[in-house]
């Protein structure tokens, strides 16, 4: 059953609705080709193991099954679309530069208070967007148990953020099939519940700017520098690096 609240994040926002929703990633996912017959022939199989170890941190198991099953694409009528290990371009891959860019907003628009974030931009991961302007997120708290992050979404600019407490494919659903109002999709009811795959464009699109190598230890000399533990071998904490990304800006 779904819950409906007002409340601020931590009590500090006010202009936060929260809808709660009972955590079940197989079911959702059936649910889900129910209404949006997944692509054939099946997408490439994506090598869950190696994006992990990209990004630095666990995903969520309904979200791997998700892109497994359905690929890189757009839902409801092209209307939203989730970043994917096979985007079609840097701008929709997962693990391509956008969410970093996307929280180094946040944490700027966050300290100076340009406009309201809900959460600590170091707990927001950025999965997909509409084409109205919204912004989707993982809210990746606690960070090492990822069946449980919620999902975010912010407005354009905007003071208004929506929490969904469950799952991606569950969101897809409720949105998908109307079960429930989300103040930032003004046109829900006309969204159509289908899946368009991606096709990779005919020209060629600019992608955005990526960062220099690195070298990692550079990130250990600084972080040791202003008091971060880090270990003197294998992958550098995904808090640390954001940290050093946040003073050293592209």
């Amino acid at each position: 059953m779904l819950a409906q609240m007002l409340g601020g994040a931590g009590g500090t926002l006010d202009n936060l609705f929260t809808i709660t929703q009972v955590r079940k990633p197989m079911s959702d996912l059936s649910a889900l080709t129910r209404l949006c017959p997944p692509p054939q022939p099946p997408p490439a199989p994506v090598d869950w193991g190696r994006v992990e170890a990209e990004l630095g941190m666990r995903l969520p198991e309904d979200y791997k099954h998700l892109a497994s099953v359905f690929g890189p694409g757009s839902y409801g009528g092209n209307y939203i679309t989730f970043y994917h290990p096979h985007g079609v371009t840097l701008y929709v891959n997962l693990t391509g530069p956008t969410p970093s860019r996307i929280r180094e907003y946040l944490q700027r628009d966050y300290e100076q208070g340009a406009y309201p974030v809900a959460y600590d931009p170091a707990h927001l991961f950025a999965i997909g967007g509409t084409e109205g302007g919204q912004r989707l997120f993982w809210i990746t708290e606690p960070e090492n148990a990822p069946d449980a992050w919620r999902i975010a979404v912010n407005e354009d600019k905007g003071p208004n953020w929506f929490v969904y407490d469950g799952n991606l494919t569950a969101f897809l659903v409720c949105v998908l099939s109307g079960q429930m109002d989300i103040p930032q999709f003004p046109n829900l009811r006309e969204l159509t519940a289908d899946f368009t795959p991606a096709v990779k464009p005919p020209f060629e699109v600019g992608d955005p700017p990526a960062r220099e190598p690195v070298n990692t230890d550079d990130i250990r000399n600084w972080a040791r520098a202003n008091g971060f533990r880090v270990p003197p071998r294998g992958r550098i904490p995904r808090e640390v690096r954001g940290a050093w990304e946040q003073s050293h800006p592209a």
